[in-house]
């Protein structure tokens, strides 16, 4: 692949190499020349026949691909609730289901309320960050047990220029966390140990995917903690087949209300649970 060919060209390559290994292939080829090039749609559609020199840098991307890794991670950008963000391997890739669980929150806590919020889970960042923007009343806390991901949420979050808005915190769940808690929020991991998955998993952060050995063990530890500590709102992503599991654990619970909500197919994808207090 090592000679001179146009814009053109090598989208028809990059398209037919990852064939295999993305759905999408030609819309693959498209981002990942977008990005190599640090260019737009609009000049990829209109420089078609300007030729491409040093090209070793997209030949390794091309092959990283081929290999099953994440695109998200080979451009270091990845599109989360129309906005780009920063990432690489250690943290979660932001999934399009976790834009549903910002919807909820938004649709529940005012733009003009004050509250404290702590998400449990950061991650990349993504929803503190958009959570932020949107309530600018808000006070933020923003917790994993990774540096890596807090690393990763760093970064995003001085771009966004809210490092006044969140705070970021190690912890494993809340045990860093005194403060009264009003709204708690969370995509945490709920993949069942030995659940089949995608080879492109492999790439992502075992411990922000695998849940335990069923799934759905630290949302029980989560719920746990909104027991014991009567923390008021839990807004909770989960895993599509999670709900009865949900149910029966907090049956005991002294509860307002839990209600489900579904992702864009259909299935259940998390819940807002709300303390009887």
């Amino acid at each position: 692949m090592a000679d001179d060919r146009s814009v053109g060209q090598w989208l028809t390559l990059i398209t037919a190499e990852l064939h295999d290994a993305a759905e999408r292939p030609r819309r693959e080829a498209e981002l990942l020349l977008m990005a190599y090039l640090q260019r737009d749609q609009v000049w990829l559609i209109t420089h078609q026949d300007e030729l491409l020199t040093e090209t070793h840098r997209l030949e390794t991307w091309i092959k990283r691909r081929k290999a099953d890794e994440p695109l998200e991670y080979i451009t270091n950008s990845v599109s989360f609730y129309s906005q780009t963000f920063h990432i690489e391997r250690g943290a979660l890739i932001p999934r399009p289901e976790t834009e549903l669980l910002i919807d909820r929150v938004l649709e529940i806590v005012k733009p003009d309320t004050k509250v404290r919020i702590v998400e449990v889970g950061v991650g990349s960042g993504v929803v503190s960050i958009i959570l932020a923007q949107h309530l600018p009343h808000a006070e933020i806390i923003a917790v994993d047990i990774s540096d890596d991901a807090l690393a990763i949420a760093s970064k995003n979050i001085e771009a966004a220029g809210l490092q006044e808005r969140i705070e970021l915190r190690k912890s494993d769940l809340l045990t860093n966390v005194d403060e009264q808690i009003d709204l708690l929020v969370s995509n945490p991991p709920y993949v069942a140990q030995n659940a089949p998955v995608e080879n492109n998993l492999s790439y992502e952060p075992d411990r922000a995917l695998y849940g335990g050995e069923m799934g759905d063990e630290v949302i029980q530890r989560l719920l746990d903690v909104v027991d014991e500590r009567r923390i008021k709102l839990f807004a909770c992503e989960m895993g599509y087949d999670q709900k009865p599991g949900v149910e029966a654990y907090v049956s005991s619970f002294s509860l307002e209300s839990l209600e489900f909500y579904k992702d864009l197919a259909g299935f259940d994808r998390g819940f807002i649970l709300r303390m009887d207090r």
